[in-house]
Parts: C-alpha cells; structure tokens; sequence
C-alpha cells in the first residue's frame, strides 16, 4: 500500500487567539443542552475583543440569520481519550470520540450553529445569539456565516443519535411558580427553564425516576428540581426551588 510521505512541519502545535468570548445564560456545564438549536429561549451575548472588535470585521453579517462558532472548551480537561461515552447511549457504551462530538478532544475544539439575533456595534461589537449550547466565558475562536444551501443535507446519517432527544414533561410547584413570578424576567425565564429542563439534564444512568434533587443554575438562579414519575405520561420534570446563586460560574 502507497505510504504518504508528510514534508517535515515547520511546527507541531498552532497559535490561536480567541476573536471574542460569551456571556451566556448557562454559568455552568450541567444543564447545557447537548446540542445547539434544541433550547431557541438560551440567550448569550458574543463580545468581540481587540483587535477583532473592528466594526469593519463584521460588516454585512447583519444580512445572516445563523452562524458557525468555532470555539474551545476551555472547562473541558486538557487529556482526551479514544473512546468516550455518549449520553445518547445510555452513557455506558463506548465508541470512538471521533464519531461523537463529545467535549473530551485532542485540541478541545468545538462548533456550534447559532441564530444570529442583532449586532451591536457602539463601544465594541456585541453579537446577540439565541439557540446556542455555550457556558458562560466560552473563548470564540472563529464565525463563519451558515449557508443553508451547502450545509444542510437532510438525507444525511447521523449514526448513533439519528433523531433529537425524546422531551418530558415540566411542572412547577407552587413555591417555585410563586418565586418565578416576582421576576421581571419571569416569561423568558420561564421558557428557558421549561426547554432545559424538557431534554432531562441528568446523568444519562440515571433516567429512571428517582427522589434526587439536582440543581441547574440558569442565569442568575439555582433551578432545583426531581424526576417524578406519573402514571399517565412517564416521567416528569418537577421544578421544586428556585435560588439565587451565591456567585457567578466562570
């Protein structure tokens, strides 16, 4: 078999310099949805940094309604594996990390498709962004526009995960519906917790109903909530609390 022969490499490694960073909904990794699009009411704010904060540099970007987000998992360990554990296997199968897109890679790196709401361009550029799947203080490597008419095949395979996860169910309990209700934010907060919660954030072994209370911080809140089971439909979300969080997550 023909052996490829690689001319020597200036360099082993790259210098990449983040373009902006994110201020998002999600202080933390629990509760971030596994992909993007599967949560339109997550907010987050990309702020670019100097140099790239030129208004020039995104010039006619306000003409495209998604983006492609090439960014780092910067709260991800830095060692990777050959073989990781999917949540949509059950979290206990194995199969090769480069046929997932789990955040234990060799360089950390990932992509992101979110919608593009407005631009900000007075004192900075500021990119409004909905439906994304990106922790607060996320470094954003690069932004490329989408282009619907090259990459979106829907006859395409997706191997393990052919269609989007099942949702449940979310209630709240009249404690928590009475917090939520003080907020100005109340509706969106709402709907964010709604959406979060309806793609069961818990560890995938444990998608059973059980007693646990977990907690997701979402904004400037700490959503506690079970998994209840209901003789009807199965399995429900039930917000029990909502508390502030005692400091930001970076």
């Amino acid at each position: 078999m023909f052996e490829p022969q690689f001319p020597p490499s200036p360099e082993a490694t790259f210098n990449l310099a983040a373009v902006g960073r994110i201020t998002s909904d999600y202080p933390d990794k629990f509760g971030i949805p596994r992909q993007p699009g599967l949560v339109p009411a997550g907010r987050a704010v990309l702020h670019l940094l100097p140099p790239y904060d030129d208004p020039l540099a995104v010039r006619g970007l306000e003409q495209v309604s998604h983006l492609w987000l090439t960014f780092v998992f910067h709260r991800s360990p830095e060692h990777w594996t050959a073989l990781v554990r999917p949540p949509r296997l059950g979290g206990n199968a194995k199969v090769g990390v480069f046929a997932t897109r789990s955040t234990h890679r060799p360089n950390r790196l990932g992509l992101s498709l979110v919608a593009l709401e407005r631009i900000e361009t007075d004192k900075g550029v500021r990119l409004h962004l909905r439906g994304h799947d990106l922790v607060d203080g996320t470094p954003v490597l690069d932004i490329k526009p989408y282009l619907p008419w090259a990459e979106s095949l829907p006859d395409a395979k997706s191997g393990f995960a052919p269609d989007a996860p099942p949702r449940r169910e979310v209630r709240f309990t009249p404690r928590a519906s009475a917090i939520l209700d003080e907020r100005d934010d109340a509706g969106s907060l709402r709907e964010l917790i709604c959406q979060v919660l309806a793609l069961d954030p818990r560890p995938a072994y444990r998608r059973g109903g059980e007693s646990r209370i977990y907690g997701v911080p979402l904004r400037d809140v700490d959503v506690r909530f079970r998994a209840c089971d209901d003789d009807v439909i199965g399995i429900v979300m039930e917000v029990m609390d909502i508390v502030p969080l005692s400091a930001p997550h970076r």
